[in-house]
């Protein structure tokens, strides 16, 4: 009987093309849109840690002295990371910041390419489970012990070795010599949730060195660097050893007994720091730290904006709005056709089937007006990547989108079809029998 109606629908949409066109431009133009809005919020709300976020936290600490900040900031001092270091409770932990150099080999042929690097702790690879397609990650040691190692990505190993095991080999950075320990596998997650504040959707670096190197090298910093008060800067051991946060710190917690000693355990550094004159302001040790998993993390960052929300339910409204249009459609087209629906009750169908074969047609024609709004939102965000600089995670439709889209569409029909189906199916077959 389906198949039937299908039918059926299919030879209605035929005899009136107009109407079942503007019907179905109507669903399109709501659904594009509203699949826009929605696309782009679901890739900037997603957790890419998964079931590690909870475990999973960066460290803020309420450093700044009296009438400064009015909330914690994201990043952390260079001389608490020191210390902060020195405990053992985390499973893994590293500190970070982002910095670049030009990039060279021994190919006398090859030119010099400018590259952001990860200056990182050895447990950054562990702490967000970086795949490793050559080699490995730097020893533990060379966190104390500076060493110049580096870690690659695969698209950049591709570009210097062409794409060999190229662990063992040597890479210049600003022509100093680092020698390749590891090549990791394809590996992008967005939002970039280890480090939102320098663009939560660009690109994860192809380079990682050692952050011990930090104090040696004097790496420019390429993200934030705020002070709450102001200190005069006449070298690098000066941002050292200032008040001027610029560093992320993130942890591994597995559980929830290491989460409490380790608050426990900044809470007592606290204390620590304050009989020292450092963190001035009144507030208690045990209130001057905090730990954020990813999904605060992501938050506290506002890697979705509150735009990005109005912005959705705007667009649902105009899908609202789409959907009455549709309605008065749907009972213009219905009505026409009143009289067939007359003749087919004389004859013994019954309003029951008279409505399932509406409501088919209406399904049709959403189905139709869904695949058209994919068309339309896939076209959206080309030309939004295109035309602006907009990252490429927020405008790629995401694979959960083509099984939503058509399900919102035929939904979105049904809900609008509900009301002329009824009034279609409630014709008294005797007036159209009479006017025959």
């Amino acid at each position: 009987m389906f198949l039937y109606y299908v039918d059926l629908a299919w030879r209605s949409i035929k005899k009136t093309p107009v109407l079942s066109l503007l019907m179905v431009l109507a669903i399109s133009i709501g659904i594009g849109i509203t699949i826009t809005t929605l696309n782009v919020y679901s890739m900037m709300s997603f957790n890419p840690a998964g079931e590690r976020s909870d475990r999973l936290n960066a460290i803020q600490l309420w450093s700044q002295g009296v009438n400064s900040w009015d909330e914690y900031h994201a990043l952390v001092t260079y001389q608490d990371v020191m210390n902060l270091r020195q405990s053992d409770i985390p499973k893994a932990q590293a500190a970070m910041f982002r910095t670049g150099a030009a990039v060279q080999t021994d190919d006398p042929d090859f030119v010099p390419i400018l590259r952001g690097i990860r200056v990182t702790d050895s447990g950054f690879f562990s702490l967000f489970s970086v795949p490793f397609l050559y080699g490995g990650a730097w020893d533990k040691s060379v966190d104390s012990d500076p060493q110049y190692q580096l870690v690659i990505g695969e698209k950049l190993n591709q570009n210097l070795f062409g794409g060999e095991n190229s662990v063992g080999k040597t890479v210049y950075l600003n022509r100093k010599p680092y020698h390749v320990v590891g090549v990791i596998k394809e590996w992008n997650p967005q939002p970039k949730y280890y480090d939102p504040s320098n663009g939560a959707f660009n690109p994860a670096e192809q380079l990682f060195v050692p952050f011990s190197l930090t104090p040696i090298e004097e790496f420019d910093v390429w993200g934030n660097s705020s002070g709450w008060k102001f200190e005069p800067m006449t070298g690098y051991q000066s941002r050292l050893n200032s008040e001027k946060v610029w560093l992320e710190f993130w942890v591994d917690l597995p559980s929830e007994e290491s989460r409490s000693a380790y608050r426990s355990f900044l809470s007592h550094y606290v204390e620590q720091q304050k009989q020292l004159n450092r963190f001035t302001d009144d507030k208690a040790a045990a209130d001057s730290v905090q730990l954020s998993n990813v999904a605060k993390w992501l938050e506290m960052n506002n890697v979705v904006p509150e735009d990005n929300k109005i912005l959705v339910g705007l667009s649902a409204l105009f899908l609202c709005v789409c959907l009455v249009n549709i309605l008065g459609l749907m009972l213009t087209k219905f009505l026409k056709r009143a009289p067939e629906v007359g003749v087919r009750r004389a004859i013994g169908a019954s309003r029951g089937q008279i409505f399932a074969q509406y409501m088919v047609e209406v399904g049709v024609i959403g189905l139709f007006g869904g695949l058209l709004g994919l068309l339309w939102a896939w076209l959206a965000l080309y030309s939004l990547s295109a035309k602006f600089d907009v990252a490429d995670g927020l405008t790629n439709l995401s694979m959960s989108m083509w099984i939503i889209t058509p399900s919102i569409a035929v939904g979105t029909a049904l809900l609008a079809g509900l009301y002329p189906a009824w009034v279609v199916c409630r014709t008294k077959p005797s007036v159209y029998l009479k006017s025959q």
